[in-house]
Parts: structure tokens; C-alpha cells; sequence
């Protein structure tokens, strides 16, 4: 047991890379710290403890995390820095060489991080926690406020997908979630500290249920109860798994969002066969369809990998051509990365790095039409907009329920509430509408 008396005037950093699951759980990870007597350090601190929660989506992911910890050891050189998260769970050994690090953390014991501190501990000799993927079983709640007005609820983890491509599962292990009863009383918590939206985020959240026998659509039916909630948005959802029943209860909800994001990965279905993904693009166009027909004027993000082992350039320019024609309003485009321990590698035929560059920029290039598209076809319509603080200088920025950025002059009173306004034309960046 930890001598809770030798953490007395601690401060503790946190870093967060990768996904907003990430940044869910380590927002969990800091009240756990500081109802165990650790504060968080302030501005400019040297901190006594770094806590840095990593991501291996792909090698630069890697790189960077690697980039991450040599920065935060210089600026903390006394620290006792711990690093958890994806990348510590796949490659320990890889992180605990690190001479910058004392302890490593894996994905099973990242909800009790603070039983594996020892801040008194001067070997300077990196231990690791990790414990197997396959032991991974439980759920652990997390909930960040990512601005005053936005919050992150993760209703779900890890995956049963296994797609060639990804180490996902192998970091985070199999799907399960949190119970319903559970889930709701959390976002009661969001309302009552001043919340007005939240986000639904997990690894593969239209799995949700595998755990407790409930289901995605019902939970989302249980949150839409929740008062003080002005708006919900569901982060990503696999295209199987959006039912027709979630699609229309989103239309007919007043407060979930006409805003999705549906990963494709690819417009091939030649590529996507070589993922073992779970649909084909006729199924990915109806729901695009579906969609549209519900929900006329919602937002829909699509997930693309370029580059992926099989991609031949026949295969790329079909999926460009299918993406192209599709009613969606932005691409997050994703260079793919060689991953060890995937079925990926596999296959063969191997795309160089300059031919995945240039594809990710002929995607990127059409994902910003579209985005302007779409911006340009709300010009003129009346949206509601949940304002944010402004960081600096005289114009404040929020989204509209369809998730358009819209800018307007500072209004304190407009921060952290509902606002309808009439959206007007392009900000001399391109970036937002004017309200």
C-alpha cells in the first residue's frame, strides 16, 4: 500500500496524445491523482510527476510520442515520468529503453495508475506494468471537459474487429462498455457542472452492449432524457452498425446532433475486402443516403486510409472516384503505416511513400471542396451555435448543430449558450461562416 503522506504538495503534468478517448482517460487519471492529495501543476510548473498518455495509431504516432517524452523530461528533469496508453501497451520494452522514463504503464492498469507510483523511487531503472491484451476485461469510465462548453463521455473500449491494418485490439483488447444506468448519471454530472454538449466516444461505440446485453440505440434513447444536455454528438460509428433506428431517432431528437462520422477506409472494394472490413461500398452509399433522406442538411465526416498494402492505383482511383461522388462534407484522410504484429503485411503490393503523399494530397484537396461545398450551402440559414471562450483577441468561435465552425465578435454573454443565428458568408480564412 502507498504511503498517501509522501505525495503531500505533489504536482502532477499531464499529456495527452491521439484520440479523444485518450484525452477522456486522462481526465480521469488527474481526479484520481488529485483525490489522492496530488495537485495538478501550474502554468510554467516543473512538475514532480509527468504523466504522458500515448498513441500508436501509426509509426509517426510513435515518433511523436517518442518526440513527446524528451521534451517533457527536459522541461521536468526531477520528474518521475510515467507514459501509459496504446504505444506503452504494444511495444514496453521499446518505451522502458527510453533513458527519460521510470515507469511504464499498460491499457489494464491505466484506471489505477496511481497504485504503481513512486515518486521516492531513484534508480532511475524503468519499470513496466503491462499486463496481456487477453487479460484486458474490464471497463473503465472516463469524462473530460474538453473546453466549458464540450465534454467527452467514453461509453465503450476496445474492438472485436481485428481490420488487417490496425493494432487497436492488440492495444486496447476486446469490445465492452459501460452500463447504461451508469452512463446517463455521468452526463447528469456534465449538466449540473454547466455542460451544455457532450460527445459519445469509444474505439468502436456501435458495438456498445457486448458487456451488459444493452444497446447503442439504447443508450442514446437514455441520454436524450437527460436534462441540461443541449446537444450530443456521436464521434465515429462503423457504417454496419448504423442502424436505420438510430439514423431516425437522431432526426427526430432534439438534442443528438445531425452531425456523423462514418469511417470508409476505402472506396475500393477490392481494398476494403483486403481490410476485412464488415461492409462494401453499397451498404457505405445507402447509409450516406439514408442519412440524407432523414437529415437533409447534416454533417457527415468520412475516414479514409491511403496508401494501404493492396492499394494498386486502379484500386485509388476507384475509391476517389466513389468518395467524389458521395454526399459527405469533409474527409479525414490518414496516410497508412506498416504495423507490426498485423495481418496487413501480409499482403502484397506495397505503395511507396511518395505515391501515398501525393495520394493523401489529391484527398486532402478534395475534402476541402467539399467542406466549402457544404459551408457554402447553409449560407443564409438559421443554426444554433454553442459559443466558446475566446483564447485571444475580439472574435469567438462555437458550431452549429450541423457542425459549421461560425465566427462573430466577442459577446461574453453569448459563451457556454445557445445562440441562433443567421449564417453569412466565408471569414477571410475560409475556415468559419460569419454569424
Amino acid at each position: 500500500m502507498i504511503d498517501i503522506s509522501v505525495f503531500e504538495n505533489k504536482s502532477a503534468a499531464y499529456y495527452t496524445l491521439g484520440c479523444k478517448l485518450n484525452f477522456a482517460e486522462t481526465s480521469s487519471i488527474g481526479k484520481l491523482l488529485e483525490e489522492n492529495g496530488i495537485r495538478k501543476a501550474g502554468k510554467g510548473e516543473k512538475a514532480d510527476i509527468c504523466i504522458v498518455n500515448t498513441c500508436s495509431v501509426t509509426d509517426l504516432a510513435d515518433k511523436k510520442c517518442r518526440q513527446a517524452i524528451r521534451k517533457i523530461r527536459k522541461e521536468n528533469p526531477d520528474s518521475f515520468l510515467v507514459v501509459t496508453g496504446c504505444y506503452a501497451q504494444l511495444k514496453p520494452n521499446e518505451i522502458a529503453g527510453m533513458k527519460q522514463v521510470d515507469l511504464v504503464i499498460g491499457t489494464g492498469q491505466k484506471a489505477d495508475i496511481f497504485s504503481y507510483l513512486n515518486p521516492l523511487n531513484n534508480s532511475k531503472v524503468p519499470n513496466i506494468v503491462v499486463s496481456p491484451v487477453k487479460d484486458i476485461t474490464a471497463f473503465s469510465p472516463s469524462c473530460s471537459q474538453g473546453d466549458r462548453t464540450r465534454y467527452f463521455l467514453k461509453v465503450q473500449d476496445g474492438c472485436d474487429y481485428y481490420c488487417t491494418y490496425c493494432t487497436i485490439p492488440l492495444a486496447r483488447g476486446r469490445s465492452r462498455n459501460g452500463k447504461i444506468v451508469d452512463l446517463t448519471e455521468q452526463a447528469q454530472n456534465c449538466a449540473e457542472r454547466g455542460g451544455k454538449e457532450i460527445v459519445l466516444t469509444g474505439v468502436n461505440v456501435g458495438d456498445f452492449g457486448k458487456t451488459t446485453g444493452e444497446t447503442f440505440f439504447q443508450l442514446i434513447q437514455a441520454l436524450d432524457q437527460v436534462a441540461g444536455i443541449e446537444r450530443y454528438r456521436i464521434s465515429s460509428i462503423e457504417p454496419d452498425l448504423l442502424t436505420d433506428e438510430i439514423i431516425d431517432f437522431v432526426a427526430s431528437s432534439n438534442r443528438f446532433a445531425p452531425h456523423f462520422h462514418l469511417p470508409l477506409q476505402s472506396g475500393s472494394d477490392d481494398v476494403l475486402k483486403l481490410m476485412k472490413r464488415k461492409y462494401d461500398t453499397n451498404l457505405f452509399i445507402s447509409k450516406v443516403q439514408r442519412i440524407k433522406q432523414a437529415m437533409p442538411d447534416a454533417f457527415i465526416g468520412v475516414d479514409v486510409i491511403v496508401g494501404a498494402r493492396g492499394e494498386t492505383e486502379e484500386y485509388f482511383n476507384r475509391s476517389y472516384d466513389l468518395i467524389k461522388s458521395l454526399d459527405v462534407s469533409r474527409l479525414h484522410v490518414f496516410t497508412y503505416s506498416e504495423r507490426n504484429g498485423t495481418q496487413a503485411l501480409k499482403i502484397d503490393h506495397s505503395v511507396s511513400a511518395g505515391e501515398k503523399k501525393e495520394r493523401s494530397r489529391i484527398l486532402s484537396d478534395l475534402s476541402e471542396q467539399k467542406r466549402l461545398n457544404f459551408y457554402a450551402s447553409q449560407i443564409g440559414t438559421e443554426r444554433k451555435v454553442i459559443f466558446e471562450q475566446p483564447k485571444s483577441g475580439k472574435k469567438m468561435h462555437g458550431f452549429t448543430e450541423n457542425y459549421i465552425q461560425v465566427e462573430r465578435i466577442y459577446n461574453p454573454e453569448s459563451v457556454n449558450n445557445v445562440s441562433k443565428v443567421i449564417l453569412g458568408d466565408f471569414n477571410e480564412e475560409k475556415s468559419a461562416l460569419r454569424g
